[in-house]
């Protein structure tokens, strides 16, 4: 193995070919990977608030993107809502507003504070955890990365506050955990310091991750990022972004985006491709997709979360996008 960061699968490398790869290759991000854990079973533990996990690790900034690789073993992560997002080993979690979470095993455990099972800084080492009751073991490796893009908006939600990606068979995942081993290896016990593989391999994780998340975006093939940075789209897409469930209208959304109705219809589909009604049709499904492989929601609760007030209708216009049922998209998609 070389010294340096093995390049990127040609999954990743064809990216640049499209425009999603084109705007992710673009994105300016800073960080590394900072802590390693082994945790037993059974374990938990809650973390500090994203703005205290901010000032930690990047000091005078107020959010991060965190991001957690399983190398071994099973877990789960939960923010606000409480609902726990499964993960297994190759599996990558990622919060891409770093909001405060709680993270554990198969077993139940009283969550306890990240403070009190981590060597407080200044670090001079990467910083081990060992934690749990002895029991079967979960590696899981932790990085930040920061960003002034508008995709790391929390006021845009353009991604869920939390989401696990499971790279596909064949190079992706194996480039990820070639290069988390290697990082590994390179780091246990040496001194912390922004070397190149400390660095650039967050970055390079990170996009690949985006990459496979993003791919069922409505309209991304059209330049769905760069949407974000529209003066007409921005507020609209916040809005259905921030609360998917509401039926939203097309004179609400003219309204909050200070234009006419055809103007914002328009804009839509200048940029998009697609009218703003069937964007937030299809941005519903594109998140029932993460909710049905990571979570243990039921159906009729996944679609009243993305806004389908019916069970029976959620069902149809998932099969119509998909080919299948959730309860059939869910039982091949399951992530553990």
């Amino acid at each position: 193995m070389t010294g340096t960061v093995d390049p990127l699968p040609t999954t990743v490398q064809s990216a640049v070919a499209d425009p999603l790869g084109v705007v992710l290759q673009g994105l300016r991000l800073e960080g590394a990977i900072f802590l390693r854990a082994e945790y037993t079973e059974s374990w938990s533990y809650e973390s500090a608030t994203g703005a205290v996990t901010a000032q930690l690790l990047r000091p005078g900034t107020d959010r991060v993107v965190l991001f957690h690789v399983v190398a071994r073993g099973t877990c789960w992560v939960a923010i606000g809502d409480g609902e726990k997002h499964w993960a297994a080993a190759g599996d990558v979690i990622v919060l891409p507003y770093g909001d405060q979470h709680r993270m554990g095993g198969v077993g139940e455990a009283e969550s306890v504070p990240l403070a009190t099972i981590l060597v407080p800084p200044p670090w001079h080492q990467m910083p081990v955890i060992r934690h749990g009751a002895g029991g079967s073991r979960t590696d899981v490796v932790c990085g930040y990365l920061h960003s002034d893009d508008a995709l790391f908006d929390p006021r845009l939600r353009a991604l869920p506050p939390v989401f696990v990606v499971r790279p596909p068979e064949g190079p992706a995942a194996e480039w990820v955990s070639a290069n988390i081993a290697y990082a590994l290896a390179q780091v246990d016990g040496a001194a912390m310091g922004p070397s190149t593989m400390s660095v650039r391999l967050p970055e390079l994780l990170l996009v690949e991750v985006l990459r496979l998340h993003l791919a069922t975006a409505p309209a991304v093939e059209h330049g769905w990022l760069a949407a974000l940075h529209d003066p007409v789209l921005r507020p609209a897409l916040a809005a259905i972004h921030g609360d998917p469930a509401h039926r939203w209208t097309v004179p609400e959304l003219a309204q909050l985006a200070a234009v006419s109705r055809s103007a914002l219809d328009a804009r839509f589909r200048q940029i998009l491709g697609l009218s703003p009604i069937r964007y937030l049709a299809d941005w519903r499904l594109h998140l029932a997709r993460d909710l049905l492989s990571t979570t243990d929601l039921g159906n009729a609760t996944v679609a009243r979360r993305v806004g389908y007030e019916a069970e029976e209708a959620f069902s149809r216009a998932f099969k119509r996008a998909y080919g299948r049922s959730p309860t059939s998209w869910r039982a091949e998609h399951r992530m553990r």
